[in-house]
């Protein structure tokens, strides 16, 4: 099993890069994994503590979890991944089956935070993009796609979401293999990609 793991900023373009590399391995056994799936449960918490959360600090994340379901795959076993409500803030009661499969794709702003996920990681991403750009895809996302307003947007970005880029985010850029910038469409190091995993499928 080959495990790529591809992180960087919100907004940065993560999953137009996870997709860009999928594209032409559609009838391949490849399957991402999203770190969003494993925010820690908050059922414990009223909805209002949960809208103030940092879910930008390592801490917001279950890697116990993901590290744990990691190894399950690895040694070819099925594990069920939870499912993240946007809306809510919290998990949902669904759970998705995810097989083993030849290749893994592990996508999330902190993912190369974490030591034991870190030497999980055959291929290592971080794929860059200015701040102003980050915002501006953070705002149509959040708001079109995940009920917010802009306020709250703005809110999260100036009081959470940026300093933890700084602080977080933006240092695990020296951990990773290949740095891809998707201000512009990167074909060189997307090709690179797809042919390691097209190796190590044949």
């Amino acid at each position: 099993m080959l495990i790529i793991g591809i992180a960087g900023g919100t907004g940065s373009g993560k999953t137009t890069v996870v997709n860009q590399i999928i594209e032409e391995l559609k009838n391949q056994e490849v399957v991402v994994i999203s770190q969003d799936s494993y925010y820690q449960d908050l059922s414990h918490l009223a909805f209002e503590e949960r809208v103030k959360t940092n879910f930008d600090h390592p801490k917001s994340i279950d890697f116990d979890l993901l590290v744990s379901h990691l190894k399950q795959l690895k040694a070819g076993n099925t594990v069920q991944q939870p499912v993240y409500s946007f809306k809510e803030h919290n998990r949902t009661e669904e759970k998705i089956k995810i097989a083993p499969r030849k290749v893994v794709i592990v996508e999330g702003i902190l993912i190369l935070t974490h030591p034991d996920i870190r030497e999980m990681f055959d291929i290592k991403i971080y794929v860059h993009a200015d701040s102003d750009e980050r915002l501006i895809r953070r705002l149509k996302r959040d708001i079109n796609d995940r009920g917010r307003d802009l306020d709250e947007v703005l809110w999260r970005y100036q009081t959470t979401l940026k300093p933890m880029h700084q602080q977080f985010i933006e240092p695990t850029k020296e951990f990773a293999d290949i740095i891809i910038p998707t201000n512009r469409y990167n074909t060189v190091a997307v090709d690179i990609v797809q042919t390691i995993i097209k190796d190590r499928l044949d």
